[in-house]
């Protein structure tokens, strides 16, 4: 019976950080380029009461099944999940969707590289082209003042329409891929940065080497299915009020074993 306590208090961590997960999920349903979270369990070790195969209490058989009980579960992992969301058509020149593999970089204040899903983009002060918190857009990309139209093609290539109506290109958008973008480490803001399970960014052109293709005037809204959520809310929340029942049972039971007289 005191095992059981123990066991069902794993249960319930488990379920209140699964909920965090979910919760996380559910606030950032309309965040741009989001990537949902969902949290991985294993089960703790087993006390070995009768081991599988050993010697029955009849002479020359063997248990076939013997006595395992489980200590309870842990959180393995809460993976990024890196499926693509859906586009938003938004007819901004500045707005850009990655469809397919690949991160915009973006230079941050501490002069660091950070890698978006988030396409989100405007001008600063002296033209350049930078990310909602003024990060900037790397390669760097600087639009004249008499820029009339920007135009960004599939392959990154940014050029603008000048005043004399000549097309003038100013340069190209390279984006980064990694090997396990679930590895990547989140940094707040839309921003990733590579860890040592990520890998190292391998950097192309657009449409180049299975790199994904750059959709201007769109973007790329959140992973996240508010209907999986919720089903999956409604799951951990009814999963923990069973382990506080496993709890509360084991307590009555030692309540009672208490009470016995002899």
């Amino acid at each position: 019976m005191m095992r059981a306590l123990w066991t069902a208090a794993t249960g319930m961590a488990a379920q209140n950080l699964n909920v965090d997960v979910i919760s996380n999920n559910i606030a950032n349903v309309n965040t741009n380029g989001f990537k949902r979270g969902r949290a991985n369990f294993q089960d703790l070790m087993y006390q070995q009461i009768k081991s599988p195969g050993s010697e029955a209490s009849s002479a020359g058989t063997q248990l076939p099944n013997g006595i395992q009980v489980g200590l309870g579960v842990r959180t393995a992992s809460v993976d990024s999940v890196f499926s693509e969301g859906s586009f938003q058509q938004t007819n901004n020149p500045l707005d850009m969707a990655v469809q397919g593999r690949g991160f915009f970089q973006v230079q941050l204040a501490n002069g660091e590289t950070a890698y978006t899903r988030a396409g989100s983009f405007s001008l600063d002060a002296t033209g350049q082209i930078v990310t909602q918190n003024g990060d900037l857009l790397q390669p760097g990309i600087t639009i004249p003042a008499d820029a009339q139209s920007i135009h960004v093609a599939a392959d990154g290539t940014v050029s603008v329409v000048q005043p004399n109506a000549t097309q003038t290109v100013l340069g190209q958008i390279q984006i980064a891929d990694f090997l396990n973008p679930a590895g990547l480490t989140k940094l707040g803001g839309n921003m990733f940065q590579p860890s040592n399970s990520s890998g190292q960014p391998v950097i192309g052109n657009p449409t180049s080497n299975g790199l994904g293709s750059i959709g201007q005037g769109a973007l790329e809204m959140s992973n996240v299915s508010m209907v999986e959520e919720m089903v999956n809310l409604i799951a951990g929340q009814r999963a923990y009020e069973m382990n506080s029942k496993a709890i509360q049972a084991s307590d009555e039971m030692l309540q009672t074993a208490n009470n016995v007289k002899k």
